[in-house]
Order: structure tokens, then C-alpha cells, then sequence
């Protein structure tokens, strides 16, 4: 972490957002330097100081790992944050560089879709894998023996939540390590390290970083041996982000906050017109105060995200549906400025509906966005 001002975890998100992670001003220099592209460094003599090859450090990484663990842990020391190439290259560095052959470890069963892949890659390995619902903290049932938990709050596509905190002491009780999928909230959204878990774990493709056009992931932690690890696996397997990616990043992350209020605002806004609507059910979003989630949500989450999730009558209501909106690209990720929805389904990996819709909330405005998806409703009614 470094001593600037917004580490102190006294300043406002805004601030804190726009200032993250930038080096102490030097006359003639700018606020924010470039990207360094290199390979490798001049190193005479003995191996000594921060950089000396460009898979294990980067100076751009550095400024980019500094302004999360701000953001993740404002104030807190001993935390570390390293990037990746994408949120699958940080989730990996975190489940194979603590999991061995014997080892259990417990997964959500309506995680992120590609869960199921990294089960059977676990599984090869002779690493056991339960897995349990996020929603009724139903993970508690499985954790017994667990050398890991791995919590996704909200759930992707589902939004469930759970009480992170009270995993997590379930978990530490029992010897087990916590590791939260952060992406959908942010970290302006919740804290897990703050709220006992040892990873916050996150794809920087989607909110953090807002445009659609770089993969990044990352994972903060506080113990030092864990993270030494985690390290360790990234310079093997080489899953480091490029310099102009990173640069990106930390440039994008100046509006997060901006962004992420808009978009929260705005999904709001949707889940309160959707709630309206005959057509519509399962409808989830965390920020609504009827919804199951809200309870636990409003415990630890400052913002509730920008996704919301409902399900038409069918798969051919969807797509008429889809195909009806102008202001939301059918495309997968969310996170963006841009809308975007699509029918989960279609990929296969997610234990859902088929008329299932992900919609991402982007930073339009609220009226013209709520007034195009009730237009698309209407437009693909039978």
C-alpha cells in the first residue's frame, strides 16, 4: 500500500477513486505516467530491487495493484494486490496455488458458468469439490474438512447473497481459507477482506475498469504466505496483464465511482418498472427492499450493483425481446457504459430458465433505458 492520501480509508469513494494508486507528483512529470513496455530491465551486477524481468513485475502493474488494494482496503496494511491477465487467470492463481491432491474445497453451485470447467479440472487434480447454493448460506452444510471456501455474493447470473462475514468465521473456525468473488459488487460495492474473508477475488473486465474493451482480473489478500503463493503461481503459468491493459485499468478507475452510482441508480429504477410488469417473474435485484437478498445485502454491501435478472415466459419471448431493444447490445460481460443483456441459457453452464435475461445496466439515462426495455416488452409480447 502506498502513503497516499486516500489510504487512510477516510476519504470518500470519489476521491479515493480518482487518486488511487498515483505516484507523488514530480514537477514535469504527469499525474499518471505511461505504460512501460518491456521484457526486461538493466540489472548489472546482483539481483536487487523491484524489476528485473517483465513476467514477474512491471512498473504499470505496480501503480494499477496499488490503486485496488486502496480501493479494496482503504487503510489497511499488509494487504496486497496483484493483477492478471483476466478475473479466470485470478480466480486459477487462487484455487491452484492453495488446493493439493486431497484437499477439498467448496464451490457455489450457481456461480459464474465456468465453475463447472474449473470442477473438473480440480477434480483431475484428486482435489474433492462440493458444491452448495449461495443463497441460505447453504454452503455452511458442505464445509466441514474444506481447506477452502469460495463465495460468489451476489451470485452470477442469480444475485442471490449470502452473509459473507459469517462464512467466513465458519469457515476460519473450521481451518478453512475464504476467497470472495467480488466482480459484481465492486469494491465499491463491499469489502471482503473487511468482512473476513483472506481473497477478494475479481474480474476487472466488467465494472472496475467499465468500457468493454480490456480483460483484467485481480486478486487483494492480507496473508502474506497465501499471497506469496498466488505469486508464485502467476510467474509459472505467465498469466500477466500487458502494460497498455493496465494502464487502461488504472485510468478507467478514476470514474468509478461516477459510473457506478449512475448504473446503480438506473438499475433501480429498472427493477422498480419491471416489478410492474404480468410478463416478467423471478425478477432479482439486491437494492430492492422486497427482494430475498435485500435483508443480508443492506448488512454488508454499500452499493448493490448495476445487474438485474428476470425471466420471460419463454425462450422465443426472450429473443423477440432482445432483438427489440436499441439502447442494450445482446452481449455477454456486464459491467459496461454500454447496456447489455442476453439470455443466459444459451450458453448452457448456468442452472437457469430459458427464458432467463441478464441485463446489465449501463450509463445511459435512467428514463430513456427503462422506456426502451418496457418498449422491447411490449414489442415482443405473443
Amino acid at each position: 500500500m502506498s502513503d497516499s492520501a486516500t489510504d487512510d480509508g477516510r476519504a470518500g469513494d470519489g476521491t479515493r477513486a480518482v487518486r488511487a494508486g498515483l505516484p507523488e507528483p514530480v514537477k514535469h512529470e504527469p499525474t499518471l505516467p505511461g505504460p512501460v513496455f518491456a521484457a526486461h530491465f538493466h540489472l548489472p551486477g546482483e539481483v536487487a530491487g523491484p524489476y528485473a524481468y517483465g513476467r514477474d513485475d512491471n512498473p504499470t502493474w505496480t501503480l494499477l495493484e496499488r490503486a485496488v488494494g486502496e480501493l479494496e482496503a482503504p487503510g489497511q496494511e499488509g494487504v496486497e494486490t496483484l493483477v492478471f491477465a483476466s478475473g479466470m487467470a485470478a480466480v486459477s492463481a487462487v484455487l491452484f496455488s492453495q488446493l493439493r491432491a486431497g484437499d477439498a474445497v467448496v464451490l457455489p453451485s450457481d456461480g459464474y458458468q465456468v465453475l463447472p470447467m474449473v470442477r473438473a479440472q480440480l477434480e483431475a487434480y484428486g482435489i474433492e469439490v462440493r458444491t452448495a447454493p449461495t443463497g441460505g448460506e447453504a454452503q455452511l452444510e458442505v464445509l466441514d474438512g474444506a481447506k477452502l471456501l469460495w463465495i460468489e455474493s451476489p451470485s452470477n447470473p442469480g444475485l442471490d447473497v449470502c452473509d459473507i462475514r459469517r462464512l467466513a468465521e465458519a469457515a476460519h473456525a473450521r481451518g478453512a481459507l475464504v476467497a470472495v468473488d467480488n466482480t459484481l459488487a465492486t469494491p465499491l460495492g463491499q469489502r471482503p477482506l473487511e468482512l473476513g474473508a483472506d481473497f477478494s477475488v475479481a474480474s476487472g473486465t466488467k465494472q472496475l475498469t467499465g468500457h468493454g474493451d480490456i480483460l483484467l482480473g485481480y486478486v487483494a489478500g492480507r496473508d502474506a504466505e497465501a499471497m506469496a503463493a498466488v505469486r508464485r503461481w502467476r510467474k509459472i503459468v505467465g498469466a500477466i496483464a500487458g502494460p497498455m491493459e493496465a494502464w487502461l485499468a488504472h485510468r478507467s478507475i478514476a470514474t468509478l465511482q461516477l459510473r457506478v452510482d449512475r448504473q446503480n441508480a438506473t438499475a433501480l429504477a429498472l427493477a422498480q418498472a419491471l416489478r410492474e410488469r404480468p410478463e416478467v417473474t423471478g425478477l432479482r435485484y439486491p437494492g430492492l427492499p422486497d427482494d430475498p437478498s435485500h435483508k443480508t445485502a443492506s448488512q454488508q454491501m454499500r452499493r448493490y450493483g448495476c445487474v438485474v435478472s428476470f425471466t420471460l415466459p419463454s425462450r422465443a419471448r426472450a429473443e423477440r425481446f432482445l432483438r427489440a431493444l436499441r439502447l442494450v447490445d445482446d452481449a455477454t460481460s456486464f459491467g459496461g457504459v454500454r447496456s447489455t443483456a442476453e439470455r443466459r441459457r444459451r450458453w448452457g453452464g448456468d442452472p437457469v430458465p430459458e427464458g432467463f435475461i441478464r441485463l446489465s445496466v449501463g450509463a445511459e439515462d435512467a428514463e430513456d433505458l427503462v422506456a426502451d426495455v418496457l418498449r422491447a416488452l411490449d414489442a415482443s409480447a405473443d
